[in-house]
């Protein structure tokens, strides 16, 4: 059977995608700027929905490390994805964190991480589970954390019509430990 993964048949995506403006009443037809809008909505998704592309995985480096070396973090990493549950975006940062064990990972693996697991139909607390089980699978590190912060459009423009942050945390290991907590936190805003 064939590859049936979003994105992977844009011929049907295209079809899909002109039978929903259809079912809204509207016609791609009679309306110009309908007339690309499959076309369009079907590039789209095979970008976004780029996570689920074998080609696309991360060839995450890891390097042999002497000692027990201090954090590695990287905070203020921008991200977006798409809200399993509704098709409707959510964006924000990310904080990731690991403390090296007899591994080191390329700097640019843990941006990399969270662009592969975001770029799907997703959870924002399964974006960091998934980041911190493949950092743990290639690093073996003593400690990981993954911190999220996002607005969520599914909860702005339906159900509360509300703003707010949503802020998810895997912490493992020894950066569990309460010594760690005012280490992982964002930059606030005016430090930006």
């Amino acid at each position: 059977m064939g590859d049936t993964r979003p994105g992977r048949d844009e011929a049907a995506v295209r079809r899909a995608v002109a039978d929903l403006i259809r079912a809204l009443g509207l016609d791609p037809a009679t309306e110009p700027e309908l007339a690309g809008t499959p076309a369009r909505v079907a590039d789209l998704y095979r970008e976004i929905f780029g996570g689920f592309d074998p080609a696309q995985s991360p060839d995450v480096a890891s390097f042999p490390h002497a000692g027990q070396g201090d954090l590695v973090l990287v905070r203020d990493i921008p991200f977006h994805s798409l809200c399993v549950h509704h098709f409707v975006p959510f964006f924000g940062r990310a904080l990731i964190a690991y403390l090296p064990g007899d591994e080191l990972l390329g700097i640019s693996a843990l941006p990399r991480l969270l662009d592969t697991y975001a770029r799907r139909p997703q959870l924002q607390e399964r974006i960091g589970q998934q980041i911190a089980d493949h950092i743990e699978r290639v690093a073996r590190p003593r400690g990981v954390a993954v911190i999220l912060e996002a607005r969520h459009l599914c909860m702005e423009m339906r159900g509360i019509r509300r703003y707010g942050l949503v802020e998810t945390r895997t912490v493992r290991g020894d950066l569990a430990e309460p010594r760690w907590a005012q280490t992982l936190q964002f930059t606030p805003a005016r430090e930006r």
